[in-house]
């Protein structure tokens, strides 16, 4: 069990400039690396050039890319350079673009077209009324004036012009308006239909008069439009085959991807240093990743230039990681701090479990736990938890609720209900002892065990003492030698104003006892939602016995657990988090370090057997 975080090591690692790309993808496919830039200044940088081709590519992007296929990867061949991919990939861009330009323009006119004819298709169809020749309308004119308007299915037409003739029709989905009137009243329609965010529908000029032939010369046109695009469509694809364009595109979702994770790397004419942070001590597991892809490299461990600002790497147990999110609550322990998690992973359970003694509801958050983690990671939390209430249902004899199914193998607390306080009253000393030792163990990792030693242990001495006196009075006095232990310690180790250290330890030294007897008195909550349990407990046993039909005394038992599970479970599990962080963690974890965050891999990379993923 490490109770003592990893410090990620610095590393260095020499290519070719050919390979840096593949080197770079590499090291974010192992998920072992944290890049860092650092350089000589005058050592020259690829990403501001990368920067400018992004930029343009990101100009066609806005303009073309409902056009584009999917990007391809292909790897970086010896004889590419990083600087020449982005001005190849987007010299093919410009070459796909110049002649995808006149297509495009066609496709963009054949789909406003059938568009409007999907429009007039809807109108026709759903029309239970003769309708006056729609392709005279927009040629009425100078005095009359005809429009046919398309607007939202929702949108009310409560009010017209009152010299102008209006047809409504609601169609599939959406509404239309079919008016003739007086060339100036058109006019105002237009500017109110405008507010209703209405448009008017283009009408071909040789749409047959009679609604059945028009609507069978609409879907004609649309069956010729949709052969049209295809076509259209189909050079398109023959114009990416020749331009290699998804080629480019994939080169330039590296080049995103380079200039948004990678910081500035140095390199000269034939070289690129790549430099950070590394969780693989050794450089093995790198190692062998790049000599599978054939990746040229030197690779060596050097002194951080850095120090203080190395990341902080956590090595837990897989099954003690879900109990990372306690200290992440805070922060990240930092190199010289504990690293509480595997601690934890035996604490919160019990706290959680002991007040939410229940073999029954205990088996039901375990099932929640194992349904949900997937989802919701942090559930997973109810899986040890849910097995400590169980293990506590049992000693407690308690399952659904009901204390008459099996007995208890220690007590009901109910029954004793000053043994279960005392209990966790002791359970408490013994996790504020606990965090005290831990930050005796973190002065001797950061060199200041000594220091320790002649001043801290004196607290822990009188806080021993203070709970001896519970039992055995004349241990105050033990107390007050531990008090005057760690005053004599600060004022001795005091450089200077000798008699303003005495006092502010006199200060300290109260302070802190009475913080620790504050925090241990807190785990009394323990005990306490534990008798709440038993008590909520009893009352729905009560309940469901008061009830004369079986049926409904079923249902009382089935809602009154439900409403323990849920409500008293996310009760518990508020406590068993304060308790944690403010009683415990508040003895020794400042939360000083930073955490290790491992270069992502592309979006679009190239697997080794040649397929996308």
């Amino acid at each position: 069990m490490a109770l003592r975080p990893q410090i990620a090591r610095w590393f260095e690692l020499l290519t070719t400039r050919e390979r840096l790309a593949a080197v770079l993808e590499c090291l974010a496919e192992t998920g072992l690396v944290e890049l860092e830039s650092h350089s000589d200044a005058s050592a020259t940088h690829v990403l501001p050039a990368l920067r400018t081709a992004l930029d343009e590519f990101k100009g066609l992007a806005q303009r073309y890319q409902s056009y584009w296929p999917e990007p391809r990867r292909q790897p970086l061949g010896d004889d590419r350079r990083l600087e020449n991919v982005p001005r190849e990939a987007i010299a093919r861009i410009r070459a796909w673009a110049a002649a995808a330009d006149g297509p495009i323009a066609e496709l963009q006119a054949l789909a406003n077209e059938q568009e409007d004819l999907e429009l007039l298709d809807d109108l026709l169809e759903s029309a239970t009324m003769d309708l006056p020749d729609l392709k005279r309308l927009p040629a009425a004119g100078p005095t009359l004036a005809g429009r046919t308007y398309v607007l939202p299915v929702e949108t009310g037409f409560a009010s017209r012009p009152p010299t102008v003739l209006a047809i409504q029709i609601t169609g599939r989905q959406h509404a239309y308006v079919v008016a003739v009137g007086p060339a100036e009243q058109i006019a105002a329609l237009d500017d109110a239909m405008v507010a209703l965010k209405a448009r008017q529908i283009p009408v071909p000029i040789h749409l047959p008069s009679l609604r059945t032939d028009a609507l069978h010369s609409v879907r004609e046109r649309i069956d010729v439009i949709a052969g049209q695009r295809s076509a259209l469509m189909s050079r398109l694809d023959e114009l990416a085959h020749e331009h290699e364009l998804a080629t480019a595109l994939g080169d330039f979702a590296l080049i995103e991807w380079l200039v948004t994770e990678i910081p500035e790397l140095p390199m000269t004419e034939h070289f690129a240093w790549v430099t950070g942070w590394t969780s693989d001590p050794d450089g093995t597991r790198i190692a062998t990743a790049l000599d599978a892809r054939g990746l040229d490299h030197l690779l060596r461990f050097a002194a951080a230039p850095t120090e203080d600002d190395a990341p902080v790497i956590l090595r837990n147990p897989k099954w003690a990681r879900p109990f990372e999110m306690f200290p992440h609550l805070l922060g990240m322990p930092g190199a010289g701090e504990t690293d509480p998690t595997t601690l934890l992973a035996f604490l919160a359970p019990l706290m959680f479990g002991f007040m939410f003694g229940d073999v029954g509801q205990g088996a039901v958050l375990v099932a929640a736990g194992l349904l949900l983690r997937r989802r919701l990671p942090a559930l997973a939390l109810l899986v040890p938890g849910g097995l400590a209430a169980a293990v506590f249902g049992v000693l407690f004899g308690s399952v659904f609720a009901s204390e008459q199914i099996v007995p208890a193998l220690w007590l009901h607390p109910l029954s004793e209900p000053i043994t279960i306080l005392g209990v966790t009253l002791g359970f408490g000393a013994a996790v504020v002892l606990l965090g005290l030792l831990l930050d005796a163990c973190q002065h001797h990792w950061c060199g200041l065990a000594s220091r320790w030693w002649l001043t801290r242990a004196g607290l822990v001495v009188a806080f021993l003492a203070m709970l001896a006196a519970i039992e055995w009075m004349p241990a105050l006095w033990v107390a007050f030698v531990g008090v005057a232990w760690f005053v004599a310690g600060e004022t001795l180790t005091a450089t200077s104003h000798r008699a303003a250290h005495f006092g502010a330890a006199c200060g300290e030294a109260a302070e802190s006892l009475l913080q620790m007897l504050v925090n241990t008195v807190s785990f009394v909550r323990v005990g306490a939602f534990a008798l709440a349990h038993a008590g909520l407990s009893a009352a729905i046993v009560g309940v469901a016995a008061a009830v004369e039909e079986p049926a409904l005394r079923w249902l009382v038992m089935l809602l009154g657990n439900a409403l323990i599970i849920t409500l008293e479970g996310l009760v518990v599990g508020i406590q068993t988090t304060r308790l944690v962080l403010f009683e415990f963690f508040i003895r020794f974890l400042r939360a000083q370090g930073r955490p290790f965050r491992p270069l992502a891999a592309p979006l679009l990379t190239t697997r080794h057997d040649g397929r996308l993923s």
